[in-house]
């Protein structure tokens, strides 16, 4: 019950400026006895459940470009998948979530408002972001739109909602890919006693929070507070991992 409280909170902030909440997610079951895989699993079916409600809402207000962020999808769907099939060992999978938790935390700390003019960039750029984001979000069990979003802000590449918007259906996209190739490699054993609260609390908090982005922009502090969490959460998973 603990966590899913946890979990209804993670999504309403995450939902609230377009993610998924994988991050969040898996920083609460880290201090839990549960295997890397299942972690994993957890967070992006988490995470599916939270955008598509998100991306559902930014596509009926006309926020969502399809022709804007297939290059950043065509190429994070297959790494995606061939991340998600890798399973790491316990101690490299727990350095490397913390360093991506921490990494995206800071970036996310320091994003700048997106004032300027909207730039175009190339579907080369584009699509080896979409790539490299890809194949880590698969690794380490996100959707990878906390390290997405912050990068869009920074090339200037549209509006804050649109870029919430394509941040939400790269998460959707990445985490079903994700789930796919963990499948593909048979290391998933599902426990609905634990997976079906969760789903539920994510569920009602994604939808919460998705509402929040639509109807009022308070952005940049949710994404502050949501930063100093996922720090938070990867200096304790590095303590752990020193004790």
């Amino acid at each position: 019950m603990g966590n899913a409280i946890l979990f209804f909170f993670i999504a309403i902030l995450y939902a609230a400026v377009g993610f998924g909440g994988g991050s969040g997610y898996i920083a609460v079951l880290s201090f839990s006895d549960l295997p890397p895989p299942q972690l994993r699993f957890i967070a992006l079916c988490c995470n599916v459940i939270v955008v598509l409600s998100g991306t559902a809402l930014f596509v009926k207000h006309n926020l969502f470009s399809l022709r804007k962020t297939i290059p950043f999808v065509i190429t994070s769907v297959p790494f995606a998948f061939l991340g998600g099939s890798i399973e790491l060992p316990h101690q490299s999978f727990f350095i490397l979530l913390a360093s991506c938790l921490f990494i995206a935390g800071i970036v996310m700390l320091r994003q700048p408002q997106n004032t300027r003019t909207p730039q175009s960039t190339s579907i080369v750029l584009n699509g080896l972001i979409g790539g490299v984001i890809g194949f880590v979000s698969g690794l380490v069990g996100i959707g990878g739109g906390i390290f997405l979003a912050p990068l869009l802000y920074l090339i200037k590449w549209d509006r804050p909602r649109v870029i919430a918007a394509t941040s939400s259906f790269f998460i959707l996209v990445n985490s079903v890919a994700g789930l796919i190739g963990q499948t593909y490699a048979g290391s998933i054993t599902v426990n609905w006693h634990i997976l079906g609260p969760l789903l539920l609390a994510v569920g009602i908090g994604g939808l919460i929070g998705s509402r929040l982005n639509i109807t009022i922009l308070t952005q940049l502090r949710v994404k502050r507070l949501t930063a100093v969490l996922v720090i938070f959460a990867s200096l304790r998973i590095f303590y752990r991992l020193l004790i």
